[in-house]
């Protein structure tokens, strides 16, 4: 057969497959699911929305955003909520269960803090070599671009991140200089124009970077990337922000959140709307397809996901199978 017929049977087949995988779709219900979570998902949770939606027919109403913002939103806002999964799973243990809309906390994922460039805009600035990664953040005219703190984990890292860095090199002012040089990137802010750096969660900076020569990313020693949970009593040690609480009757005035491995966290919410259907979704993601998502998308899947015993007890049974008690 000539080359180009080849070429021509295999799209066909290719399409016919596809075809083949649509029609086969559980047909449209009225019914939804309604998911709350951090941004930093999106690339992992957009194809497994789309199974779920294809295996039941169930509309998923997807609302991405910072993790605290969504705390917010679903709780002092009274948005409707059936599952909500924040960048840091303590959001779900500090924020959520202690004010009452929450009885459990899923770790599904982990991932590390990585500092991310522009290549160009370095370029353009003509900075000296330093000895230390830092040094260069804390030159005359560099700035660090950060979200709000107050809303988003991964914000909210980069201070710890500067505790961290000013216990491990010995720096005791180092944090103070690094938080001199961070500004708000702001909507429509771009990295290289209108800061130089910016603190990211590897799995977003590694994606970002396939498509984008001009950005790169390095590496931090584990002591400061949260990446270890045997480190996590280093972590909670040397670092530590504090935000304002839920604004709601039970929730506390403020809140310290210690620093920790970064992990992500889901939890059926206590009044959910859609409580079975949110069931469904969580057997869908922390199985096997919810693994390979994960896998392909970042951040890495935590398989089989992990609970605390004292939450194993609370969760539904058709869950408890596919969790395992964390030590």
């Amino acid at each position: 057969m000539p080359k180009n017929a080849i070429r021509i049977a295999l799209a066909l087949t290719s399409v016919a497959a596809a075809a083949a995988q649509t029609t086969n779709c559980a047909p449209p219900t009225n019914q939804q699911l309604i998911i709350y979570r951090a941004g930093s998902l999106t690339r992992a949770f957009k194809p497994l929305e789309a199974a779920f939606t294809c295996q039941t027919g169930i509309r998923v109403k997807d609302e991405a955003m910072g993790s605290v913002d969504a705390a917010r939103q679903i709780t002092a806002g009274g948005q409707a909520c059936d599952l909500y999964a924040p960048a840091d799973y303590l959001d779900i243990d500090l924020f959520m269960k202690p004010a009452g809309y929450a009885n459990f906390d899923i770790m599904f994922a982990h991932g590390r803090m990585v500092l991310a460039y522009s290549v160009s805009g370095l370029a353009a600035k003509k900075l000296p070599v330093p000895n230390k990664w830092y040094e260069i953040l804390t030159m005359p005219g560099v700035l660090i671009g950060g979200g709000n703190p107050f809303l988003d984990p991964g914000a909210y890292r980069v201070p710890m991140i500067f505790q961290l860095a000013a216990e491990y090199y010995k720096t005791p002012i180092l944090y103070n200089n690094l938080l001199e040089h961070l500004v708000s990137s702001g909507s429509g802010a771009v990295i290289g124009k209108q800061f130089d750096f910016q603190f990211s969660y590897e799995h977003s900076a590694r994606a970002t970077a396939a498509s984008d020569p001009d950005y790169r990313y390095v590496d931090l020693p584990d002591e400061i990337n949260m990446s270890d949970p045997a480190k996590d009593v280093y972590y909670r040690e040397h670092a530590v922000v504090v935000l304002p609480g839920l604004g709601t009757p039970l929730s506390a005035r403020t809140i310290a959140v210690p620093g920790n491995h970064v992990a992500w966290g889901i939890t059926l919410m206590k009044d959910a709307p859609n409580r079975e259907n949110a069931i469904k979704f969580l057997q869908l993601l922390l199985g096997p397809a919810g693994a390979a998502s994960l896998k392909d998308n970042g951040p890495a899947p935590i398989a089989p996901a992990l609970v605390t015993a004292a939450d194993f007890s609370k969760l539904p049974e058709s869950l408890r199978p596919l969790v395992t008690v964390t030590k």
